[in-house]
């Protein structure tokens, strides 16, 4: 009787017909997106003399502090550790405690708005001159492995406009995790704004999903778009290289701008257009006060008794 050999044979990737992008894929979907950078070095000097006293990320969009709304944005998008870049001068203490000992005195609330940072480790790093986004996330970037949210701290992004006893957090940020986790690619949240916009944003130019151009400031008739980029990024984890070689004393507050051209230039980086959203801007005074109309009209609990207000004092006019 003829002896048989009984062998596993484990299944292996066909070399020949795996191609760069499942390979990228399948390495996406095994990466967890587990940190985000919330952006919030700047002095806020538009903002003075407010923020003299008050970091602008405190500001609250009728009764959320900015910085909470960012914060519950990147928690809702999976990520465990947030860093947020500060500056020497402002004091973020007040802002990074935990009060919930106030749901005593209010039960009505949800507590994630008085404890937005309780289920997730927070780090603050200092950028010590304001040299731009690209130094802003070098900052943190020993502390970080793996791809990463970059959430901009006067940008805020609501497809959602809930009460603070019932709240809901954008997912924006969301989004960005899921298109990474489909293609491996870093990414950008974009928006579109009326063409007499243009000019205050980084514009792209797009073949599909794929940015191909980013035209900052252009003016109405030089733009190849009107999709702007609103403050949502998610890079990948060669991003602390690439910011080494495109550093910032040869390409200045462009440094991003190199590091995201390289991508272009290379593998790819695509863009996601967040349709659907209102973006607010809370770092001028004038965007930040039509923030607070429209967001208190949007919102059931206030918008009945608030449009009535806004349209007889307008008739008082």
């Amino acid at each position: 009787m003829a002896n048989h050999r009984h062998s596993t044979v484990l299944p292996i990737v066909d070399r020949r017909r795996a191609t760069l992008e499942s390979l990228r894929h399948t390495a996406a979907i095994m990466t967890a997106v587990r940190d985000a950078l919330l952006v919030a070095g700047g002095l806020g000097t538009r903002m003075l003399p407010t923020s003299a006293s008050v970091p602008k990320e405190a500001l609250p969009l009728v009764d959320i502090p900015a910085l909470v709304h960012l914060a519950r944005e990147a928690v809702a998008a999976g990520v465990e550790r947030l860093h947020i870049i500060s500056s020497p001068r402002k004091d973020m203490s007040a802002l990074l405690g935990d009060h919930g000992w106030l749901l005593e005195r209010r039960p009505d609330l949800d507590p994630q708005l008085l404890s937005p940072f309780a289920d997730v480790e927070v780090h603050v790093h200092i950028q010590h001159e304001p040299l731009g986004l690209g130094n802003a996330i070098e900052s943190a970037l020993d502390s970080i492995n793996g791809p990463f949210l970059v959430l901009l701290g006067d940008n805020i992004l609501l497809n959602h406009h809930t009460a603070p006893n019932d709240f809901t957090p954008s997912n924006a940020s969301r989004q960005l995790v899921e298109h990474f986790q489909s293609n491996g690619l870093p990414c950008v949240g974009l928006l579109p704004v009326q063409p007499s916009e243009v000019s205050n944003y980084g514009v792209v130019r797009l073949d599909g999903q794929r940015i191909l151009e980013i035209c900052e400031k252009p003016s109405a008739e030089d733009a190849p778009s009107n999709l702007v980029m609103c403050g949502r990024y998610l890079f990948t984890s060669d991003a602390k290289t690439l910011l080494q070689k495109y550093d910032v004393a040869t390409h200045g507050e462009l440094q991003s701008i190199a590091l995201q051209q390289h991508w272009m230039s290379h593998d790819g980086l695509l863009g996601v257009e967040l349709n659907g959203y209102q973006w607010y801007d809370s770092g001028k005074p004038l965007p930040w006060l039509q923030a607070q109309v429209d967001h208190a009209l949007r919102r059931d609990d206030l918008s009945e008794e608030f449009r009535s207000w806004l349209v007889k004092r307008l008739d008082e006019n």
